[in-house]
């Protein structure tokens, strides 16, 4: 693992790391922010998942979330959104290739040799991370927006025993119905249709949904609700009765503004459910 840089913030430090992928067979590069207290202690952890066309740096930067993970003692984890590099497979469409992993493992050329980010996101990194930092593997959560809110919901949903919460920022609710996700899904894993409700959020919910109380906030004036379908997820959780809040945020659109603006009840909503 390499250092890129490593900054003192509010008490703790927000590093950027890169490494070598197996999962992804590439160089990937993740921000983790550390709160004080693992100066003494391993402390709990909340991986927040980007959306299409940001890298690690967008909520590292933007979203606010560090001050309020420094107040509950949290570690912070902001994956890439994809392999990158030469030799990676890539697309036109910004929808499609680098910068927009979905979250999936591909199975479809030219994808498959590099596209395998839910093994990245699931199992290697936190294998690197949880060796390397002063985190506890038992207490981890998941949030994230937008493609990024579709691959915490997801991940949530199938492995609730590694993450004990879940949230989301406008998410992706129902990528097998939506302009954003059939291509994608076809591109990456074929027209099998079953694979691809594996990773939709709407269907999981119906299917299984999670133990604890899930939170999902979307903004009511975002630019791209047609595409992201919430009424989808809703109606998911209202018909598996799902413990948790859906909030349509009046004024609000799909920017970082509004991710800044509602980070604090995610990061305590997280933190209470990790029991700090």
């Amino acid at each position: 693992m390499k250092i890129i840089s490593e900054d003192a913030c509010f008490g703790g430090v927000q590093g950027v790391y890169s490494h070598k992928s197996d999962a992804c067979n590439c160089d990937m590069t993740f921000g983790l922010f550390l709160p004080e207290q693992a100066k003494t202690a391993k402390v709990p952890v909340l991986w927040y998942l980007s959306g299409l066309t940001c890298t690690h740096e967008n909520a590292m930067v933007k979203a606010g979330a560090q001050a309020w993970a420094a107040a509950r003692g949290m570690a912070l984890i902001f994956p890439d959104t994809s392999p990158r590099g030469d030799g990676v497979a890539d697309d036109d469409d910004f929808a499609l290739g680098q910068g927009a992993g979905f979250y999936v493992n591909a199975t479809q050329d030219p994808w498959k040799p590099h596209y395998r980010m839910w093994d990245y996101v699931a199992d290697e990194l936190p294998a690197l991370v949880m060796a390397e930092f002063a985190l506890e593997v038992d207490r981890q959560a998941i949030t994230g927006h937008s493609m990024g809110g579709h691959g915490a919901l997801t991940l949530g949903m199938t492995r609730p025993e590694q993450y004990k919460s879940v949230s989301a920022f406008a998410p992706l609710a129902n990528p097998s119905g939506s302009d954003w996700g059939k291509a994608q899904f076809s591109a990456y894993l074929g027209d099998d249709r079953q694979a691809w409700q594996a990773h939709d959020a709407s269907i999981l919910m119906r299917e299984r949904g999670h133990p604890q109380p899930v939170l999902v906030d979307q903004g009511a004036s975002d630019q791209f609700l047609n595409l992201l379908q919430p009424e989808k997820l809703a109606e998911a959780m209202a018909a598996r009765r799902q413990p948790g809040v859906f909030r349509m945020q009046p004024g609000y659109n799909h920017s970082y503004f509004f991710v800044a603006s509602f980070m604090r009840d995610h990061v305590d909503f997280h933190a209470d459910a990790l029991g700090l």
